[in-house]
Parts: C-alpha cells; structure tokens; sequence
C-alpha cells in the first residue's frame, strides 16, 4: 500500500502545481523573488540567481509540510486499531469530498475561499523565497486545498506513512518549481502554450480520489495495492 500511496501523493504535488491558477503565475513569481522580471531571465547570472531563489522557495514548503508529515506520525501512529478503524471510514468520506470538488461536482465555499499569508520582502531574497514557500503550504489556495486536502486525509488515515507521503507530495511539487527555475524565460512560453490544456488533470485526479477514498473507506486499499506492486512496473 505504501508505494501506491506515495506514488498518488507525487501526482497529487504535480497536479497542484498545474493548476489552473497556480501555474501561469509560477515564472512571473519566482523572478519577483530573485529581483528580476522574465524578460531578464536569460542572462547566466540572472538564471543561476532565480534558480536559487526557487531552490529555497521549494525548501520553505517542504520543510512545513514535513513538519505536518512528523506531527500527524508521531500522534497517530499508537492510536488503537478501532480509533485507526474509524479514521478509515472518515478519511474515505472526505477523500470522496474532495474528489467530487476537483470534479466540480459539489462547492463546498469554506474549503474554496482563498487563505493566504501576507510575507513582507526581506533584504537577502534567499530568505524572503523561504518565508513565501513556508506561506505557500501554510496559506494554501482554493486552486490547490482539495488535492492537499486528500494527501492530508491520506496521511492521517495511514499515519505511519504520513512523513514519506509529505515528502512525496512536496517531490511532486518540488520538482517542477526547480525545473522552471532553471529555466524560466523558456517555461514562461511553454506555460502559456499549456494553461489553458491542464484543465482535465483536475477531474483525472478527482477521480483518483473518488477511488481512494471508496479503497479507505471499504479498508481495501492494502488488498488492491498488494495486486499491483510497483516493482511490476519497473524493468529488470
């Protein structure tokens, strides 16, 4: 079951980052940070600065979503087989919430409404990248709180797993915000290209979770995953 969750938690990160209203801010918002505007970006200097900038912006998420990952494995992990029981019932429920809300099927407008954290610039851009990625997890967007929302309940029902699942949903968002980072002033076109396509990943993943959360919820989701190892997927 592990790897199977791990792996959705990695899709879940990606689509967060191709969300509509996420990812064609991404060039614009990291040059901001690293002082410099798109047009600029083409320089050594100027690529290798918003490149760092990006790398700490990556470390600021990362570092607030391990944090939940460690909370909820140290709290949840010794709780007793029935109260674990429960969480799965619960936890299917609001996966399939979710999912239905990636879908557009239902609004829920306390989960949709916009929560951000006003960061003020500093004067080392390193630091002002980690504290907007630190808001970035913290202050998430209407765009992005249902998938996170999912990796969270995921997280909780499965709490010996919740650190690695945190990690590889921060891997899945991670790593394309380096990627643009290193190569911003070529991404800013190929988003524009992309934005208006990328509508679809919401409702694939939507229904991914609509799946998951009838597996957690049936406690059928170790059955299904010891059906299809990674390891089978993986050439020899």
């Amino acid at each position: 079951m592990a790897e199977l969750s791990f792996l959705v938690a990695f899709f879940a990160g990606l689509v967060s980052f191709l969300s509509p209203c996420v990812l064609p801010l991404i060039p614009a918002y990291l040059t901001f940070l690293a002082g410099t505007t798109v047009k600029e970006a083409y320089s050594i200097k100027m690529r290798s600065e918003i490149f760092l900038n990006s790398v700490f912006f990556v470390l600021g998420f990362s570092i607030i979503f391990s944090i939940i990952g460690v909370l909820l494995q140290s709290v949840l992990s010794n709780v007793a087989y029935e109260v674990q029981t429960y969480l799965g019932y619960v936890g299917g429920i609001i996966l399939i919430i979710f999912g239905l809300m990636l879908m557009k099927i239902i609004r829920i407008d306390a989960l949709e409404s916009e929560h951000k954290l006003t960061v003020k610039q500093t004067k080392v851009s390193y630091v002002t990248s980690f504290l907007f990625g630190a808001a970035f997890a913290v202050g998430w967007t209407p765009c992005v709180g249902a998938v996170l929302g999912g990796i969270l309940t995921l997280a909780i029902t499965n709490p010996a797993s919740a650190l690695p699942l945190m990690l590889s949903y921060s891997l899945g968002l991670g790593i394309p915000f380096l990627l643009v980072g290193l190569f911003a002033s070529r991404s800013a076109k190929l988003i524009k290209l992309l934005a208006n396509h990328l509508k679809w990943l919401n409702v694939v993943f939507g229904i991914v979770l609509v799946i998951l959360g009838i597996l957690v919820f049936t406690g059928t989701l170790p059955l299904i995953a010891s059906l299809f190892p990674l390891e089978n997927f993986i050439p020899k």
